[in-house]
């Protein structure tokens, strides 16, 4: 496992959540995408990719921390991560693709924020290693809104 994030004085869901609000915001831009996918890095963007990857990670790390809190051992992901752009991630992007992606990410917000509250500070600090504590993963999953901001805000691009 690679380096723990940094971490802070924020509540972990509230890093989660607010991770979140910013990439629906990026989100409600997309519907004017023109459907040129955009490059990252070695990689190849597009606002379905973004939302895809977004809510791949929530649930890859929502399943671990849940397990780890039970005490049971986490099931390895088989994603196919940022790698892989499939031909859904080129469909163009529309309001309703829009309304899909806030139902969807505002329900997992919703479980992390439940959850992650639920905790206490040692049960958010627990550490078995090599494994990151929940407190951890909360502000790993941070990280995940370098995929909305490799698409962006398209009504700044497109002004």
């Amino acid at each position: 496992m690679s380096n723990p994030p940094q971490t802070d004085t924020r509540h972990p869901a509230d890093v989660v959540t607010g991770m979140i609000d910013r990439v629906l915001e990026l989100a409600a831009t997309w519907p004017s995408w023109d459907g040129v996918p955009v490059p990252a890095g070695d990689r190849l963007y597009t606002p379905h990719k973004a939302i895809r990857r977004v809510t791949d990670r929530l649930i890859d790390h929502l399943a671990e921390i849940e397990a780890r809190v039970a005490g049971v051992p986490t099931i390895p992901d088989a994603w196919h991560a940022s790698a892989t752009t499939t031909a859904a991630d080129l469909a163009a992007f529309t309001a309703a693709d829009l309304d899909e992606a806030r139902s969807r990410l505002t329900r997992l917000a919703q479980v992390f924020d439940v959850r992650l509250r639920s905790l206490t500070a040692a049960q958010l600090d627990r550490r078995d290693e090599p494994a990151w504590s929940p407190r951890q993963i909360a502000f790993h999953l941070a990280e995940s809104l370098y995929y909305a901001e490799s698409v962006g805000d398209l009504a700044v691009r497109n002004a």
